[in-house]
């Protein structure tokens, strides 16, 4: 065991202050991934902020009818709020499908959003790494790599973010707010994940010392889903998944919100596609056709092509089944 220091949080203001000079410090929450990392030596930070008596446990209405989700509100709580399960479905089936009941109840928002990659090259420190270690390679390229991006990878890395949370997320067009040295500032969900480009050590654009506050939905914009491909029914990581949100008027699609996960570092919004739905019958030969306009960018590889017709499918059922219910 690597020691390190520990401070437990009474305020924001205290554990802004306990990170301000130590790079390598991290915040702490739920632990449900942070803890394992360390426990296998891929993370060893110099000192823990314990923020989990930070008052940033709460859902509130926002009052354009939105919804605010404080950072240490935990899976469980958030899947099952009233205002989540009436107005944003797609976000209490993506929770619902992550992880098993005893680590929804401690993992957070906040905590969701930062976890890190399952790749077994990552999360194994006998083996080389770019976003563990840059600069040593990616062996999952030509290894083991069935899991792993068919979207957005570079030659540095193809690793996925594990979220489920995430996906539908950016499904609902929801905004991170952070708070840090230089003061707050709001970051689009969709753009909070970075793709790997020549450095996949960056996970997101986050920076040092910042910490999530809070996640802000707008209001909703259509009904929405969450359907995932798994390699067992529960607890497992998604070989593909898919948060959609339908608005249709009269036979056609008015508004359209489409996200993949499994598929790339970040949760992917399929921004082709719903180029392809927007004012389009709100039929399966439409969707089919946007799905196909948005996977035509995806570059597999020796062993996960299989990806690209399972995520089709998800994807175009999902759209298919929410719009037969509009």
């Amino acid at each position: 065991m690597k020691p390190f220091a520990y401070v437990r949080a009474e305020r924001t203001e205290q554990a802004l202050a306990a990170c301000a000079h130590r790079p390598r410090a991290q915040y702490l929450a739920g632990g449900t991934n942070l803890v394992d990392l360390m426990k296998l030596g891929v993370a060893d930070p110099p000192l823990l902020v314990d923020i989990g008596r930070l008052p940033l446990d709460t859902v509130d209405e926002t009052p354009d009818g939105g919804l605010g989700i404080g950072a240490t509100v935990r899976n469980s709580d958030l899947a099952a709020h009233p205002l989540v399960r009436t107005r944003y479905p797609v976000l209490s089936q993506a929770l619902l499908s992550g992880a098993s009941p005893q680590l929804r109840n401690a993992a957070t928002t906040g905590g969701n959003l930062l976890q890190r990659t399952r790749c077994p090259y990552f999360q194994d420190v006998s083996h080389p790494c770019n976003k563990r270690e840059p600069g040593t390679g990616c062996p999952a390229r030509d290894g083991v790599h069935r899991d792993l991006a068919v979207l957005g990878h570079s030659p540095h890395c193809v690793a996925t973010h594990p979220s489920d949370m995430a996906v539908a997320l950016a499904a609902l067009d929801a905004r991170v707010h952070l708070l840090g040295p230089d003061g707050p500032r709001v970051v689009p969900l969709t753009d909070f994940h970075r793709l790997p480009g020549d450095h996949p050590e960056q996970d997101t654009v986050i920076r040092p010392g910042e910490l999530i506050t809070e996640v802000v939905l707008p209001p909703p914009a259509g009904a929405g889903a969450y359907r995932k491909a798994r390699d067992r029914a529960s607890y497992a990581f998604a070989l593909a998944s898919v948060a959609a949100v339908l608005d249709v008027a009269d036979g056609r699609v008015r508004h359209a919100a489409l996200a993949f996960g499994g598929l790339a570092h970040r949760p992917w919004r399929a921004r082709a596609a719903e180029e392809v739905l927007r004012g389009a019958p709100a039929v399966e030969e439409t969707f089919a056709r946007a799905v196909d306009a948005e996977l035509e960018a995806a570059r597999p590889l020796r062993d996960n092509g299989f990806k690209v017709p399972l995520a089709r499918g998800l994807a175009v059922r999902v759209l298919t089944d929410l719009a037969a219910a509009s």
